[in-house]
Order: structure tokens, then sequence, then C-alpha cells
């Protein structure tokens, strides 16, 4: 039963965050070079990844007490509803009952793209400064003008997401090209295919302690703590595939 559990939860993760990720090792740390971001543990089931990096280590521009609210209440909640829903499939399929399968199918993409994407958001952050090179570089220069105005449309669509979401730099391996993209709560208007490069997160509990309504604040604070070299080694595993 667990072993098919796993490779329910496996195949589950590929086929539920294909909007957010392709198939480029983002679900496994082993998978081969690039950011090590696991979502489960080795047992098959989702798992909280540890942060790279102190809970005070973003100040000033993020505080303590909101990373540790954000990671050990808010992402843990995402995982443990990943498990949840993925145990309610499981049982569905055992008894052939699939009464309920619209509903645990949003709830499955809402928590696994939630947990996939505060992965990637914990990672795109570091308290080391670090500046765009390489293939990274001349792709953003190439597709979106240049850095500057990567940033500042990056900045407006993710100052401009309705309610909650995500501001995301993606790219898409059919077009060979980065892109520039809003989602909505953790699954919604996703340009499908598209890898998530870096990920800005706008839902109130990511900077409301700090920065209370002044979303736009928050935004412009965290081009000083990107890890651009988190962002080029997502590229390079999204190119090689």
């Amino acid at each position: 039963m667990e072993n098919g559990r796993r490779e329910f939860l496996k195949a589950g993760a590929l086929a539920a965050g294909a909007g957010l990720i392709h198939a480029s090792g983002v679900f496994a740390a082993e998978a081969g070079p690039g950011p090590a971001c696991a979502l489960t543990d080795a047992s098959g089931k989702f798992a909280l990844p540890p942060l790279p990096y102190a809970y005070d280590a973003l100040e000033p521009v993020i505080d303590e007490q909101t990373v540790r609210i954000h990671h050990g209440k808010h992402h843990a909640g995402y995982v443990a509803g990943c498990n949840a829903t993925a145990d309610a499939l499981a049982a569905a399929r055992a008894g052939m009952d699939f009464a309920r399968i619209k509903a645990l199918s949003r709830d499955f993409a809402f928590n696994l793209s939630g947990h996939v994407l505060h992965t990637v958001y914990w990672t795109n952050l570091s308290p080391e400064k670090t500046e765009p090179s390489g293939r990274l570089a001349d792709m953003i220069k190439r597709d979106l003008g240049s850095l500057d105005a990567m940033k500042a449309q990056l900045s407006a669509a993710t100052k401009a997401v309705e309610a909650s979401g995500w501001g995301c730099l993606g790219y898409h391996p059919m077009a060979g090209a980065l892109s520039v993209f809003q989602i909505e709560k953790h699954q919604d208007i996703v340009e499908v295919g598209a890898v998530p490069l870096l990920v800005f997160d706008v839902w109130e509990h990511a900077y409301y302690l700090k920065y209370q309504n002044r979303r736009g604040d928050y935004v412009d604070a965290l081009w000083r703590i990107v890890n651009w070299d988190d962002v080029s080694k997502r590229l390079e595993r999204a190119v090689a595939g």
C-alpha cells in the first residue's frame, strides 16, 4: 500500500505540477546538478524542506518572525494538505468512489502548487549579494529587453496580482524563452508548461507584519535579496530538461 502511495505521489505531483514546472528534477534533490529542493522525504511523503539560511538571515528585508510563521505554519500547512489530499485520493481509488474527485483534484492542485512555489521561493532568496550572469543574463536581454526591463515588468506584475498570488519569471521549454507572468492563489492563470525560475510571494502572510498594506514596498525590497545563482541553476536545469 505504501509503495502504491509513493508511486501515486510521484505521478500525481508531476501531473498536478505540470502547469508550474517541467520534468526537470525539481521534485528531488538527487535528480542532478542544480538547486536542492526535494518536495518529498525518503518514504515518498511530502515534507517541509529546511531553509537554506537562518530565520533572521533575510533581515531587514524580511523580518525573522515573518519567516518563521511563513515557513513553519503556512508552507507547512500546504505540505500537510498535500499529504491529506493524497491519502484521500488513494482511498477513493481503493474504493472506486470518485464522488468527491472535483474537490479533491482542486485541493491537491492548490496544496501541491503552494508547496512547489514556496520551495522555490525560499531558495530564490539569500542574504548574499549575487548578480545575473551567463545564459540567464543573455536570455533576459534577448527575451525581455534588459535586466531593468525584466525587473520592472516582474515588479509591476507582482504588485498587480489580484488578491493573493505570485509574480513569476519562468522558462518555457517548448518555446525556449523566458516569460513574466502572474499566478493567482497558487494554481490559477498559470502559463502551462512554464518552469518557475524566480517567484515573488504576495500573499499577505509573506509581508504584512513588516509592510502592512504596502505590498509595493515589499516587492521593491525583494530585489535586494534575490539569489541569482539559484535562478541561474534553475534555468540550466530547465534547459537541460
